[in-house]
């Protein structure tokens, strides 16, 4: 019995031990959100509104078809603590620089969300900073 005792009282100690599942709580919202997000993203396909999408020193060239506002997310995988957003405005250039001072080297998800001409798009690509 002692025996039995002690085999529970140690897989507790090692549950609770075991770290935090990485569980998404805002699942739900996302999925409502899903054919939103997918509607845009179809319409940079649909209208050729693909940015060009360079890294030339230490900034992150991002050349547009069309002048264009919204907001720029640098996902980090490994590190959600070092996330970035910025503004995003191209002005007639059609073009946004983006500092990388202090952005970590390594593998981002990059996720652009604007308006241009009256329609608003998503475009989403994996980028490595260099």
């Amino acid at each position: 019995m002692i025996i039995f005792m002690l085999f529970i009282l140690s897989m507790c100690i090692y549950m609770f031990r075991m770290p935090a599942d990485e569980y998404d709580h805002q699942y739900y919202e996302k999925g409502l959100s899903f054919d939103k997000d997918y509607k845009r993203e179809q319409l940079v396909i649909k209208d050729h509104a693909q940015p060009a999408i360079s890294q030339e020193g230490d900034h992150l060239l991002i050349r547009f078809t069309t002048p264009a506002a919204g907001k720029i997310s640098l996902i980090r995988p490994a590190d959600k603590a070092s996330d970035r957003a910025y503004p995003l405005t191209s002005g007639e250039s059609n073009v946004v620089y983006i500092p990388l001072n202090g952005v970590k080297k390594g593998q981002w998800q990059l996720m652009l969300e604007w308006g241009a001409e009256g329609k608003s798009y998503l475009y989403q690509q994996e980028i490595y900073i260099q």
